[in-house]
């Protein structure tokens, strides 16, 4: 059994953004930081949500982020070693300049966890 190591940030848009405007800004020019600064994982992606309606009280409630951002790393030594060459990066200020207008706040969760896959859907 392999475990991956994955890295994990939940963000919000920036309140002036419509869901459509921070997607095309987050594909179009901030993901090509990541492509950059992460090359050496395994996976980059991001996933945009979509608040639904519970099934229970038919309410739908706006959620705390709108993307949550996952990097799979192919040890944790290399995302300690991305994490460590970040800050040094000269694209950092770029980073910081767009992620100002497209998020809400720098100050997002952000979490390791070690993933295992079950072998589901195989089974006659």
């Amino acid at each position: 059994m392999t475990a991956m190591f994955k890295q994990v940030s939940m963000m919000k848009r920036h309140p002036s953004l419509t869901m459509d405007q921070f997607i095309e800004l987050y594909e179009g020019r901030h993901a090509k930081f990541g492509e950059v600064l992460f090359a050496k994982a395994a996976r980059l992606v991001r996933r945009y949500v979509q608040p639904q309606k519970n099934p229970l009280t038919g309410e739908v409630k706006e959620l705390d982020f709108d993307v949550i951002m996952e990097i799979w790393w192919h040890s944790q030594e290399d995302f300690v070693a991305a994490m460590q060459a970040l800050p040094k990066s000269p694209l950092l200020g770029a980073v910081q300049e767009s992620g100002a207008t497209l998020f809400a706040s720098h100050d997002n969760p952000a979490f390791t966890v070690v993933e295992y896959d079950s072998p589901v859907g195989t089974r006659a």
